[in-house]
């Protein structure tokens, strides 16, 4: 038709491919139910968590990873997750799981990254990545996926630990000739937005194979093996009599306590407060004097404390010469003198002749020196 209007043959086409498109986008969006995209979220959001700590000790930058969006995506789609260049890093399980997972950041992102941790502030980063760049990525995305394999470990309650990661720089070209994570065509993408202080707002993802986000998920909300139940039921039926269950056996023992040895009766019996000698006024014999006399000659460390104080690691690392320590005490405050590191007495610090020496100017009470052995 010379009109401008669509024939009914053409509008039928268009119907056609629309209502093809909106089958398949619906086809994808069945291989995951939001139980699973929840509970792989939830994963995610654990493990990249506590490799926000790692990033942020690493780059002495705050670092900030919101929740994460799941969805399905092909294995083309990877290619066009970031216009430009695309730094992968390949992490495969070693123990725990058999699988492997990508990680995906844009090249400018991986650069300030690289910047940071070749001594630089991370405002004016190498716009071409070289080896050595990608080797200080590599070793930031190792330890951060360390981290990650612990907080696993603690989640699946079985020790995971994963394979020195490989790093690559790769565009679309490359990944269409490459086997980049499995033979599946169907991948799962966890996006997660990373911030880093002022010099990084962008996104970093997690493409997973769809089998393996669904081994992931089946481990983790199973529930327990139907074998041990049946053990349990076959043990069960088996004893005669039945045991009562943990319910009633704690009711049980409630009303007929179980003793060892003789049953005390407690209302007969009396109580009466332990009474010790005075050593000081005890009257000795000659053998009992001459043994306490052997225990006079028993060396004691005497040490005079000035005062204390709390430091964290870094203060200590850079201690030098020519530094000064703070302490909790005042001038002129009486020092502690301890024995075998028990405060015993208060003193002040005395010079004779050339050497320093502390007078006693208070001896700590008997219940005072019996509060410190506690």
């Amino acid at each position: 038709m010379n009109d401008g209007k669509l024939s009914q043959d053409e509008i039928d086409a268009l119907l056609k491919v629309s209502s093809q498109e909106e089958e398949a986008e619906s086809n994808t969006s069945e291989l995951l139910s939001s139980v699973e995209k929840d509970t792989l979220g939830e994963i995610g959001n654990i493990s990249f968590g506590s490799s926000a700590t790692t990033l942020s000790t690493l780059l002495n930058q705050k670092v900030a990873i919101t929740t994460p969006e799941v969805s399905i995506i092909t294995k083309h789609d990877v290619d066009t997750l970031f216009e430009l260049e695309q730094v992968r890093i390949y992490v495969d399980y070693s123990e725990g799981f058999n699988g492997r997972n990508i990680l995906l950041m844009n090249s400018e992102d991986a650069a300030v990254i690289a910047d940071i941790m070749l001594g630089g502030d991370g405002t004016s980063p190498d716009q071409v990545l070289q080896d050595i760049h990608l080797s200080a990525v590599q070793e930031v995305m190792n330890q951060m996926m360390g981290t990650a394999a612990t907080s696993m470990s603690t989640v699946f309650e079985k020790r995971i630990d994963i394979s020195p990661p490989a790093i690559k720089l790769e565009t679309g070209e490359d990944v269409q000739n490459t086997d980049i994570i499995s033979d599946e065509d169907d991948l799962v993408k966890v996006s997660f937005h990373l911030k880093v202080g002022n010099l990084i707002d962008s996104n970093i993802m997690q493409v997973i194979p769809l089998s393996f986000a669904r081994t992931l998920v089946n481990q983790l909300t199973a529930p327990a093996s139907t074998e041990s139940r049946h053990e349990s039921a076959v043990t069960t039926e088996s004893d005669k009599p039945v045991e009562a269950t943990d319910h009633e056996q704690e009711e049980r023992t409630r009303e007929n306590p179980q003793y060892l040895g003789n049953k005390v009766n407690h209302d007969s019996s009396s109580i009466q407060q332990a009474a010790f000698s005075d050593l000081e006024h005890a009257g000795f014999n000659q053998n009992e004097k001459r043994n306490l006399d052997m225990l006079l000659d028993i060396p004691l460390n005497v040490s005079v404390e000035l005062g204390r104080t709390q430091r964290s690691i870094k203060d200590i690392l850079e201690l030098s010469a020519g530094s000064i320590v703070e302490l909790d005490k005042l001038a002129g405050e009486p020092v502690d003198i301890l024995v075998n590191q028990k405060l015993i007495a208060k003193g002040e610090v005395v010079v004779i002749d050339e050497n320093f020496g502390v007078r006693v100017t208070d001896i700590v009470s008997q219940s005072d020196r019996l509060m410190k052995l506690k």
